[in-house]
């Protein structure tokens, strides 16, 4: 009735009020779920940034972590190695008298013997000097150190597992990944041979030339060096660098290739623990390592008596292996007294290697147990990442 009393106009209005005020409504609520929606979006793009940022900070944390336990490693390893090697120095320098050319025929441990202890009982410590300290420091903790940035680099490069260390080799291998292609095996095999040629002459460039000097002497190196006149790389190299390079390739392959990967997949895992891994270690190294590096020893002792003959003059190693197989036949660079001169010399300290590099050092890296690692992150961030204990 109301609407018959109303004029035309006045109901078009009311219709126009009406149609306005649901438009706008509906504008509004748009606006509303347009803003609603934006905020959400917004909202979910902070907190992916802020997920991703944490992933990069703990991602961060736990290379951060692994360079700590590398470093810790590696300068245990070369204190380690300081405080042996000294000790040893009448065995090192009985053992480097005998595999070279100054003692030939019968008697060589006696020979060896006078001319080693010729000045008095304190001569062989008194062929160590500063530059043999820092090299004895730096060749042991380079081996362990350049070894594993050796290994990760090359696995990471062809593609294939790292050598297994630390708590690893406790574990049993993981027997159910899926067998490799021959051109995996082949990448493996080439990454097994590289990794030790690698730091093994890395290592060489560091020690080389303060063995040379322990073997001439001071004076004697100057004397030699000053005759070869050689260009500064060959200098800090020193002579025989090749030999020597040669021989620590096959130490560093005993020492973090082969003890681990056999003793990981061959020894008895109910038996596997730290004295297990010492004399496993002790074992391979003296009746495998030295074995074969006593070779190269004996080529690189001959090559320095090679070099100092008439003041000096170039390294020829096919004109040392002749010399030497012409007067002694094989036993110019084996026999069982050279291997037990090199085995006592070099096996207490490269033999235990294994088990103070994956057991000793790993040790106060464990929670709770005090050292670098935990000093420098919490419990419960690191074990995010990488559980302390794992090795």
């Amino acid at each position: 009735e109301g609407l018959r009393g109303m004029s035309g106009s006045t109901v078009e209005r009311t219709a126009r009020i009406v149609r306005t005020k649901t438009e706008a409504a509906a504008e509004a609520a748009r606006t509303r779920g347009s803003r609603l929606v934006r905020t959400v979006t917004e909202d979910s793009i902070a907190l992916e940034a802020s997920r991703q940022a944490e992933a990069e900070v703990l991602q961060l944390h736990a290379s951060t972590e692994e360079s700590v336990k590398v470093a810790y490693r590696s300068t245990g390893l070369g204190i380690y190695a300081v405080v042996m090697r000294f000790a040893g120095m009448p065995l090192e320098r009985l053992a480097m008298v005998l595999n070279s050319s100054q003692v030939s025929g019968q008697g060589q441990l006696s020979q060896a013997a006078k001319i080693v202890f010729a000045d008095g009982a304190m001569a062989p410590f008194r062929t160590v000097g500063r530059a043999s300290l820092v090299a004895w420091f730096l060749q042991y903790s380079v081996m362990g150190c350049v070894f594993q940035v050796c290994d990760r680099a090359l696995s990471r490069l062809l593609g294939v597992r790292c050598i297994p260390y630390g708590e690893e080799l406790m574990r049993r291998p993981d027997e159910s990944a899926a067998p490799m292609s021959p051109s995996e095996q082949a990448r493996a095999a080439g990454k097994v041979v590289l990794a030790p040629l690698l730091s093994g002459c890395i290592e060489s460039s560091v020690s080389n030339r303060a063995e040379a000097q322990r073997f001439y002497g001071i004076d004697k190196l100057a004397a030699v060096e000053a005759k070869l006149g050689a260009n500064p790389v060959a200098r800090a190299l020193g002579p025989g660098f090749a030999a020597n390079a040669s021989r620590n390739f096959i130490m560093a392959s005993s020492s973090f290739v082969v003890t681990p990967v056999l003793y990981q997949r061959l020894y008895p895992q109910e038996k596997k623990d730290a004295q297990s891994l010492f004399w496993f270690g002790l074992g391979v190294n003296i009746f495998a390592g030295n074995a074969i590096a006593i070779t190269q020893q004996a080529l690189w002792g001959r090559a320095l008596d090679y070099a100092a003959a008439g003041g000096g003059r170039p390294i020829s190693y096919a004109a040392v292996v002749r010399e030497g197989l012409a007067a002694e036949g094989s036993a110019a660079f084996i026999t069982p007294t050279k291997w037990v001169a090199r085995v006592l010399m070099n096996a207490p300290v490269q033999g235990t290697l294994p088990w103070f590099y994956n057991e000793a050092c790993r040790a106060p890296q464990r929670p709770g147990g005090g050292g670098v690692a935990p000093a420098l992150f919490t419990r419960a961030r690191c074990e995010q990442v990488l559980p302390l204990g794992e090795g």
